[in-house]
């Protein structure tokens, strides 16, 4: 039997290249996207020689329509494909008013056009098939924006008001999705953003190693949202829940009362 076949973008470094050896040990085989041709190859090789399953490396840039419309095609016509992590994508802890305005948009064509698209084939070929996962990487910069860049929390909020209609879309047809909110991380990121992470406080950055498996080990439980560096996850809950508690009355026939006194 063939095994499953797991996407994971941004896999050359970092969380996702984690990913790829969690995942391939426990049996799947990999589809590896990143712009790194010689670390995907050196990845593939390794994990091909100590875990025996199938790797597969694609160089591709996803902040360039043209790839991001290849590894979605891939998406939409391999069945073997039954789990996407979009992890790719980059941020910066520069003030929006001192960053350049070309990188902003780079980040967000990763970010979120990328995230966007393979998202998309990923529900429409999960749905049909009627299995599939969907893992999106954000940040805890989706509920605290204030802590780096406006722009990069701006589009882990995105990631994360995307999945959380992707759950809902999706759960009819048992397709499963989770969404991360890593705390800060002791990876490459820093290195892209300006800053370093040696400059952070030690007990605030995670192994990237124990980022993964405390996503995994979510992912296992059936956690829709995972935090990893969260103790209570209750505290998440009661955030959604006053978040869910507005909805009745977001959209009204008159204004609030408070708004047409005078």
């Amino acid at each position: 039997m063939a095994k499953p076949v797991a996407l994971i973008t941004g896999a050359s470094s970092g969380l996702g290249s984690i990913y790829a050896d969690r995942l391939a040990r426990r049996g799947w085989d990999l589809l590896l996207a990143a712009r790194n041709h010689e670390r995907l190859a050196t990845l593939a090789t390794r994990l091909e020689r100590e875990t025996g399953s199938a790797v597969e490396p694609a160089v591709v840039d996803l902040s360039d329509l043209n790839g991001r419309r290849q590894l979605a095609q891939r998406l939409s016509e391999d069945s073997r494909i039954e789990m996407l992590v979009n992890n790719a994508g980059f941020g910066s802890t520069a003030p929006l008013k001192e960053s350049d305005p070309e990188i902003m948009e780079q980040m967000i064509e990763l970010n979120v056009s990328a995230v966007t698209m393979l998202a998309n084939a990923a529900a429409r070929a999960f749905a049909q098939r009627g299995r599939g996962a969907i893992i999106n990487m954000a940040s805890i910069t989706a509920v605290a924006p204030t802590i780096l860049n406006g722009v990069y929390g701006a589009t882990k909020a995105y990631v994360l008001a995307l999945s959380q209609s992707l759950h809902h879309e999706l759960a009819p047809f048992d397709v499963k999705v989770q969404v991360v909110l890593p705390g800060a991380t002791a990876t490459e990121f820093w290195d892209a953003s300006g800053s370093s992470v040696r400059a952070l406080p030690a007990s605030i950055v995670m192994r990237p190693e124990d980022v993964v498996d405390a996503a995994l080990s979510g992912f296992d439980q059936g956690e829709f949202v995972t935090i990893p560096s969260l103790p209570d996850a209750s505290e998440w809950e009661a955030f959604d829940a006053a978040r869910t508690a507005l909805l009745p009355n977001l959209s009204r026939s008159e204004p609030a009362e408070r708004y047409r006194r005078g």
